[in-house]
């Protein structure tokens, strides 16, 4: 299989972190969206990030589309999220705010790094800053003083959780106060300590390792 797209994309981020860390082997091309729009839109002509390349050539759009494909293939990955209803609930209610999150910082961030400025719309603007703070305010009350979101390992929640607050500290930390959220902060940085997260940093051009099978 191959996970098309930049790791300083959360939702690419997303996807490679919980396919390293259930030891899903998987070869990892770093093609922008941007400055590799021909050879991008020969895999997907949808230019969307992340792109998965099935074993059969089927290519998926979405990471939440990647990750239930994968959750069918591998149980590593189906295992990354809890079966039993309340702790499904939990990780589903820090899923749901994180990708949240992560559109909304991405908004932001294209908003200032591609719209011309006499173009920009400030209520809309504004409208999304207000967003992407409630959606940060609220992982910040819910996000466990220690462990993780379900309880007994990292699972899927808590890494969407870790690369959506990643991507806004990278991308658009001048835009937020982060000393608001220092529970949150506090929780992405154990995340960020492991190794799979260590391994597909939220950087432009890195290359994830393929993974070690558990």
């Amino acid at each position: 299989m191959e996970l098309i797209g930049m790791l300083d994309s959360p939702y690419v981020r997303r996807v490679a972190v919980a396919m390293l860390t259930a030891g899903v082997p998987f070869v990892h091309r770093p093609i922008s969206l941007f400055r590799h729009i021909d050879a991008f839109s020969k895999i997907n002509p949808l230019l969307k990030a992340p792109t998965l390349v099935a074993d059969d050539g089927t290519v998926l759009t979405d990471s939440g589309v990647i990750l239930d494909y994968l959750g069918c293939v591998f149980p590593n990955i189906a295992a990354l999220s809890p079966s039993a209803p309340p702790l499904r609930l939990s990780a589903a209610r820090a899923t749901g705010l994180a990708l949240t999150t992560m559109e909304k910082a991405v908004q932001l961030h294209y908003e200032r790094a591609l719209r011309p400025p006499e173009k920009r719309h400030e209520p809309w603007r504004a409208r999304v800053a207000g967003q992407l703070d409630a959606a940060l305010a609220a992982l910040d009350r819910e996000a466990p003083a220690s462990g993780w979101i379900a309880g007994g390992d990292l699972g899927l929640a808590d890494i969407t959780v870790a690369c959506a607050f990643g991507f806004v500290g990278g991308m658009i930390g001048d835009l937020v106060e982060a000393g608001r959220f220092a529970r949150l902060a506090a929780f992405s940085g154990r995340a960020e300590a492991l190794p799979a997260f260590r391994q597909a940093p939220a950087e432009d051009g890195v290359v994830a390792p393929v993974a070690l099978p558990h």
